[in-house]
């Protein structure tokens, strides 16, 4: 990935006694993560701010990071979200280190920034289903993740 990634990660997140670049693996893992949450938010082509909102609330609550980072993190999976031709380089890493239940959080927190704006656009909807087969997320745990980032959000299912 993008070299001003890896120095923002380093700079920030790496700990003290921690070489730089030591947990590279977990920083791509967030900007997948972010990545995809802004994808949600890009598909309708509409600017809504509680959608924007809701993907900083994610990312700072997921990965507890301080506002200025979590600035920093969602300015440079933007630039990545925008450059990228496929949603491949962001599902892979998130299917190969995540366990079921954070793959299942993360399809729960797409839906939550789908919601932020009290309706989900189909483009939406589609895209939120597209991540989930991608990473594998069995029907019966899309749903529940669904559910949860839905009435999270004040939506109720019938």
């Amino acid at each position: 990935m993008l070299d001003a990634i890896r120095g923002f990660f380093s700079e920030h997140l790496a700990q003290p006694d921690e070489p730089a670049g030591g947990d590279d693996d977990e920083h791509r893992l967030q900007l997948a993560t972010a990545a995809l949450l802004i994808e949600v938010t890009r598909v309708e082509r509409q600017d809504h701010p509680d959608e924007a909102a809701a993907v900083e609330e994610a990312v700072r609550r997921k990965f507890a990071l301080p506002q200025e980072e979590t600035e920093e993190l969602l300015r440079l999976a933007r630039e990545e979200a925008e450059k990228s031709v496929s949603y491949y380089e962001f599902t892979s890493l998130i299917h190969e280190h995540f366990a079921p239940e954070r793959k299942a959080r993360v399809i729960e927190l797409m839906w939550r920034v789908a919601a932020a704006n009290g309706r989900v656009d189909k483009h939406q909807e589609a895209l939120v289903r597209k991540i989930a087969d991608l990473l594998y997320v069995p029907h019966q745990e899309f749903i529940r993740a669904k559910i949860r980032g839905l009435r999270a959000e004040g939506i109720e299912i019938a």
